[in-house]
């Protein structure tokens, strides 16, 4: 095919260059489907949910409600958090307890071997009993004290867990307890 060269004849041999773009990429496209992968991802990652324990309180008492019965002294397991990761334990009442009081760890070692065997206890002298074991079975009382610290709480809530104590309630402490702690040097 012929080339009509519309240009003067410049001395240089008559032959014409066209000028040569750089070659280039457009990334539009590529930047579109990052947005449209990571828009993906998103939306099809689960997000870790939090973890919490339910912890179910008690409404109220209203004016004219009948009091609870009072639970024995031998289905009772007192707890009292102490500092430094030790706790005191007893059964029953402190002025006239019916194990106890001792002091204890946390974790397999510690509390939870003395939970798991409070418990069979009670569920076996339920069943000798006749008594419904659900209704009737342990009740643990926590008392956490000022110089315990949030680990060491939730720690013991974590052992109700485990152990699979239905039954536990977290109460003030008296200065009773103040003064046990403080007998067994796990109160400073």
């Amino acid at each position: 095919m012929a080339e009509l060269n519309s240009g003067g004849d410049s001395g240089k041999g008559g032959k014409v260059r066209s000028k040569k773009a750089n070659p280039s990429v457009d990334l539009t496209a590529m930047v579109d489907l990052a947005f449209l992968l990571i828009t993906f991802f998103i939306l099809t990652t689960t997000l870790s949910k939090p973890q919490s324990m339910n912890l179910a309180m008690p409404d109220e008492p209203k004016i004219g409600d009948p009091t609870p019965p009072e639970t024995p002294a031998w289905r009772t397991l007192t707890i009292v958090l102490g500092s430094d990761g030790k706790l005191v334990w007893y059964s029953g009442g402190l002025d006239n307890p019916v194990d106890g009081p001792t002091v204890s760890t946390y974790g397999k070692a510690g509390i939870r071997d003395l939970i798991i065997n409070k418990k069979k206890l009670v569920d076996a002298r339920n069943k000798a009993g006749g008594r419904d074991l659900e209704k009737e079975g342990i009740t643990v009382i926590i008392k956490p004290s000022e110089k315990s610290n949030y680990k060491n709480f939730v720690d013991i809530l974590d052992e109700m867990a485990i152990t699979g104590i239905k039954k536990y309630a977290t109460v003030d402490m008296t200065d009773a307890d103040v003064k046990l702690l403080e007998s067994n040097n796990i109160y400073q």
